[in-house]
């Protein structure tokens, strides 16, 4: 009993901060975070899973290895069996609706509820699950040790329990670090969501290869997508032309080439030169907006035009 008050409390303070990690991410970005405070709430998520591995895990096999060998019948064991029962409804309550948090985490995110529990990108909701799920079998643990205390008369079953509370409440605890910890570090996309993108990018016909594609994950469900690029030039030219009008241009250069006027045709290829950079621009605007729509959750974009050649030695 007292490992499941401990337990609770240890799970009310998590609780707490994952509330103040889900309030803090919230914040719009500034010139300190350009890409916002998404990441905090995989920060509060982090310390969440270490307290309950300290306090909660720590504190809980600690006291039922020291009263093993002390361990005293309860004396009004019904009370302890009503607390039990009052705070499996709750906790029951409590499972159910982080269950369906969940599954509407891994329904938005086109997961099934198994995936996204190992490899969804919002630790919040599947942190309040996994805690929840542990309270409910931990209350079914301490419940089975009352009974086996009631029933054979050996009060040793009561910090036996206690021990086995620890045991899954760690387990839990290390599992909600791990996701955490490759969250921060930085995890990349889903490799389908990936393959889209690039497969998107390798059929336009604007791209003539992709190199160097990165993304992480900069939140729950924020992605920032990166690639360098080596744009097909004659296709590039043929697209503006194609908008801006291939016959005011042929007249202009027709001109200042029969005129033999070297300053008037210098000009007219600069111009036509910052044309072409704008129109590249357009370019990476366009495939920007299309990647993003193939992945919604891509928020940041940054492509950058590649150089075959290099860097001279």
């Amino acid at each position: 009993m007292l490992a499941e008050v401990v337990h609770s409390i240890a799970d009310f303070l998590n609780q707490a901060l994952l509330a103040y990690g889900l309030s803090s991410s919230k914040r719009a970005p500034d010139a300190i975070h350009p890409y916002g405070y998404s990441k905090e709430r995989f920060v509060w998520s982090l310390i969440s899973a270490v307290g309950i591995f300290c306090l909660g895990s720590g504190a809980t096999i600690v006291h039922g290895i020291q009263n093993l060998w002390t361990s005293q019948s309860p004396v009004h064991i019904e009370y302890a069996a009503l607390v039990i029962g009052g705070s499996f409804l709750i906790e029951g309550a409590s499972l159910l609706v982080a269950v369906s948090a969940v599954r509407k985490g891994a329904a938005a995110e086109g997961m099934k509820v198994r995936d996204y529990i190992w490899r969804g990108h919002d630790p919040t909701a599947v942190a309040v699950m996994t805690e929840d799920g542990a309270a409910v079998t931990g209350l079914a643990i301490a419940a089975a040790s009352l009974v086996a205390v009631n029933t054979t008369g050996n009060p040793v079953y009561d910090p036996i329990g206690s021990i086995i509370v620890g045991n899954l409440l760690g387990m839990v605890a290390i599992f909600l670090i791990q996701r955490n910890r490759h969250a921060l570090i930085g995890r990349a996309i889903d490799n389908n969501d990936m393959e889209r993108v690039l497969q998107f990018l390798k059929n336009d016909t604007v791209v003539d290869s992709v190199y160097d594609c990165k993304s992480e994950v900069i939140g729950p469900g924020f992605f920032r997508f990166k690639a360098e690029i080596d744009f097909n030039g004659v296709v590039l030219v043929q697209n503006y032309l194609d908008r801006a009008g291939r016959e005011d241009w042929a007249r202009q250069f027709r001109e200042a080439a029969e005129q033999k006027d070297d300053a008037a045709l210098l000009k007219i290829m600069s111009n036509y030169g910052e044309e072409v950079v704008t129109a590249l621009g357009s370019e990476v605007d366009r495939l920007e907006k299309e990647i993003q729509e193939i992945v919604p959750g891509i928020k940041h974009v940054d492509i950058e035009a590649h150089n075959p050649i290099g860097p001279s030695a």
